[in-house]
């Protein structure tokens, strides 16, 4: 049997792993935005044979290569966590949540670490188009190594493909590809690939604009800056087609996660989307009839068409979800929440009437149980959930983070076409006001993808594992103060990469690329 946890316990072993996770996804974006954008720029070399390519594609490979190596060490701090933190997780599930990050180890990462070293050092030393090749190669391993991480994270959102072994209390992998090409994980792949792509277009149009206010460097960096703007630009109408993709895919399986997105308590048919908004603080309980919204401009019915591809679909809100009785797409009237507590109570004792009658050999009773087991595990998570009110996640740090996520990725589209548009018109170098809004949009890029993993995450509690194992079961037993030192030991250490990250990188900045102009 998996027991809960002091909430101590719990509290600290979330932040010790959301620390991890917000320092790892510092590194990645980046890895998988500049690495594209090398590449382009190396394929240009090959394609004209002009070294002024060659050398633009060594500068940002050399930044490529500091932001890589920190990377990987943060990544794979992350994966021993599953272990040490999660350990009740990793037993539940660990047949198949370690199957894609297996092969991510196996493929993706030797495959990145194979080829990169050709990258970096086979310049002049292989031919152009093995370079190149290589280069190509290296790109497709992170990315590739991304898809399976995020086929894990999107199977906890959206648990497929499995079935529950009660003689072992383990979930079992009954077929792989529905793990692999679920929707969920397909959507997560393109949009988290893209929020890369976008930061990477970003990075480069500001780095470049830097060069562009020290007048210096200009003829690469107005070739930088229309590689950077146009991949971005691209990446940033595609991440709104794949947002539009979350948000259904959200409303399927996931309804309580959108509700909180959108601050929805009360539901109903033709709901609105929240344009702009201030949440009620007042509000601070699900069934009250305070207003959730100080004021709140809404564009109407967009919210039913977003979730269910209808103007008029009945979108629930958080209180309809806890107290159930509305009839879904399906034409099944919902569960309330207690009903989904108790049943999930049924399973759990379910299944240790079955551990004891296999023990004692009583088959018959053993059956027996096994098939209420079967017929109410789809509720098995909700049986450690003490109070309703457990069900709902943050609403406002979901909330804001959403709608940060989203004014930004409208932001980039335009400063895209403005960068676009300014280095057509032979204007670029000329507009320091502009050069020093690329510039001070960097960071504005890593803002974005962390609040959309803060809403990808928050936004599920409280379960590891969408209605089978909420956090609170799949803790490991240790002391709460061996977590607090070590999540502590994890900041500073992190700080100090991260420090030594930006040192490395200003200096290369500082130093510029090798480019005769």
């Amino acid at each position: 049997m998996i027991e809960t946890i002091d909430t101590s316990l719990i509290d600290w072993s979330r932040a010790q792993f959301a620390l991890t996770a917000m320092y790892h996804w510092l590194f990645v974006p980046l890895t998988l935005g500049l690495g594209v954008v090398q590449a382009i720029m190396e394929t240009i070399y090959y394609k004209t044979g002009n070294e002024f390519w060659k050398r633009t594609a060594q500068f940002w490979m050399k930044l490529f290569g500091i932001n890589f190596a920190i990377g990987v060490a943060t990544g794979l701090i992350l994966e021993f966590e599953f272990g040490t933190n999660w350990s009740n997780y990793s037993w539940f599930v660990g047949d198949i949540f370690g199957a894609p990050l297996a092969i991510e180890g196996i493929l993706a990462f030797f495959m990145e670490a194979t080829f990169i070293a050709v990258m970096f050092f086979g310049w002049n030393k292989v031919s152009k188009g093995f370079h190149l090749a290589s280069t190509w190669l290296t790109i497709v391993g992170a990315t590739l190594s991304a898809y399976w991480i995020l086929v894990a994270n999107a199977w906890m959102q959206y648990p497929v493909g499995m079935g529950f072994n009660p003689d072992t209390v383990r979930n079992e992998m009954v077929d792989f590809w529905a793990v692999a090409l679920s929707p969920v994980a397909i959507n997560k792949f393109f949009h988290s690939v893209l929020s890369g792509w976008v930061l990477g277009g970003v990075f480069v149009v500001g780095v470049s604009s830097w060069y562009l206010l020290k007048k210096r460097n200009v003829a690469f960096s107005l070739a930088s800056i229309k590689i950077g703007a146009i991949f971005g630009l691209v990446a940033s109408v595609l991440i709104a087609w794949t947002g539009d993709g979350s948000a259904y895919e959200v409303a399927q399986k996931q309804p309580m996660k959108l509700a909180a997105m959108e601050g929805l308590y009360e539901g109903g048919n033709g709901v609105g989307l929240v344009g702009i908004a201030l949440l009620n603080p007042e509000k601070t309980k699900y069934n009250d009839d305070t207003d959730p919204f100080i004021f709140n401009i809404q564009i109407p019915k967009l919210l039913s068409f977003l979730a269910e591809r209808d103007l008029n679909a009945y979108v629930p809100g958080i209180r309809n979800l806890i107290e159930g009785g509305y009839t879904t797409t399906e034409g099944i009237v919902a569960l309330s929440a207690q009903e989904k507590i108790e049943r999930g109570k049924k399973a759990i004792k379910a299944l240790s009437d079955y551990k004891i009658a296999v023990k004692s050999k009583d088959n018959e009773a053993a059956a027996l149980h096994r098939a209420a087991l079967d017929e109410n595990f789809e509720y098995f998570g909700y049986g450690y959930i003490r109070e309703v009110s457990e069900l709902i996640p943050n609403v406002a740090l979901t909330f804001y983070s959403f709608r940060i996520m989203v004014i930004l990725g409208g932001y980039f589209i335009l400063l895209f076409i403005l960068a676009i548009w300014f280095e057509r018109k032979g204007q670029m170098k000329n507009w320091r006001w502009f050069q020093y809004v690329c510039l001070w949009s960097i960071p504005l890029g890593y803002i974005a993808g962390q609040a959309g993993w803060v809403v990808a995450e928050v936004g599920r509690q409280p379960w590891a594992i969408q209605d089978i194992l909420p956090v609170g079961a799949s803790i490991s037993k240790l002391e709460t103060s061996a977590v607090q030192t070590t999540f502590f030991i994890f900041l500073i250490l992190f700080t100090v990469l991260l420090i030594a990250e930006i040192g490395i990188m200003l200096k290369a900045i500082k130093k510029g690329p090798e480019v005769n102009e």
